[in-house]
């Protein structure tokens, strides 16, 4: 096979990689950074370490992305360059606005569309979306009742400790779990565009079958260190600040609630939303003080980019295959 196109889709992965980092990671730091536990750049190098760290957590998600998603035999080179293009295309344009997309819903809708273009709609596997599906039900559910009852249980056992005390603990205990969440992060996020990346040299006939290298965990999870570091600053301020006024233990029961359930999730190669999981774990610790403690003019906004994004980045994929498949 000759060598530029498979480059060139390398390259397109660790450039989705990177917006990944850029628009999705600032995620796991937006509660730490608006509690004010962290300064800013303190709270990026901790994402970036520990999203780096998390993408050696198994192999399980990269299997579900690289086998079982759409049939091998449906895949190409045109069909993953259409895919990311739609990635790259939509997260890009979400984060001028500062809405912090799924790259995960982006990158499967992609595959799906690139996939149904080049050979039709049995392309798809139906292992791999109940694994989706199930993905849907752990980020909504899990994050928002895990969100709410963590935050209960922290007021609860917090409510004689003078404020200062509470304060001081909170936030050292917010310090850890954000660590645990970008862990949880890169253990999810990074470990699709791994499963991409040895997908691609498997069809380009570099690796015989289908086992993730530990030089391409190193490479990507650089790679996504390297966006994190960009700082994705509107996102932070979106999921931080403007859609719940968080205090220190609603910051700590949000992390902890999405960390658990990414974590989980990941443990099983059930690839999920980590933006969905940690903004629904949000809207839950703020749903304790009540209906109006919840900004919904942003909800709203963050529930828009989450529906269009399945079938904007299914229609980039489609169309971008149908045409390059015309072309080459």
């Amino acid at each position: 096979m000759p060598l530029f196109p498979v480059c060139f889709v390398l390259l397109l992965i660790l450039a989705a990689e990177f917006v990944n980092g850029w628009t999705d990671a600032p995620n796991a730091i937006a509660t730490v950074v608006a509690t004010q536990a962290l300064k800013p750049k303190t709270a990026v190098v901790l994402a970036v370490v520990g999203n780096m760290t998390g993408a050696f957590y198994g192999r399980a998600v990269a299997q579900t992305i690289g086998t079982e998603i759409v049939r091998l035999e449906a895949i190409n080179l045109v069909t993953l360059g259409a895919a990311l293009i739609g990635i790259v295309v939509w997260a890009t344009a979400a984060s001028w606005f500062g809405l912090p997309t799924s790259e995960s819903h982006a990158l499967l809708a992609g595959l799906a569309g690139a996939g149904m273009a080049t050979a039709g709609p049995f392309a798809l596997l139906l292992s791999g979306w109940k694994k989706v599906f199930l993905g849907l039900v752990i980020s909504v559910l899990f994050g928002a009742a895990g969100g709410f009852g963590l935050a209960w249980v922290f007021k609860l056992l917090s409510k004689d400790w003078p404020q200062a005390k509470a304060k001081r603990i909170f936030y050292l205990l917010q310090m850890i779990a954000a660590g645990g969440m970008a862990f949880s992060h890169g253990s999810n996020d990074g470990q699709k565009f791994i499963g991409l990346f040895t997908l691609t040299l498997v069809l380009s006939g570099f690796l015989p079958v289908f086992r993730v290298q530990p030089w391409v965990v190193i490479l990507c999870s650089v790679v996504m260190g390297a966006g994190t570091s960009v700082g994705g600053w509107r996102i932070i301020e979106k999921v931080g600040t403007q859609l719940v006024k968080l205090e220190p233990d609603q910051g700590l029961a949000a992390q902890t609630a999405a960390a658990v359930s990414i974590l989980f999730a990941s443990s099983f190669g059930v690839p999920l939303s980590t933006t969905h999981t940690v903004t629904t774990a949000i809207m839950g610790t703020g749903l304790t003080r009540g209906l109006a403690a919840v900004n919904w003019r942003v909800v709203k906004e963050l529930v828009l980019a989450w529906l269009f994004t399945f079938p904007v980045c299914g229609l980039i994929g489609y169309f971008t295959a149908w045409a390059l498949t015309r072309v080459f």
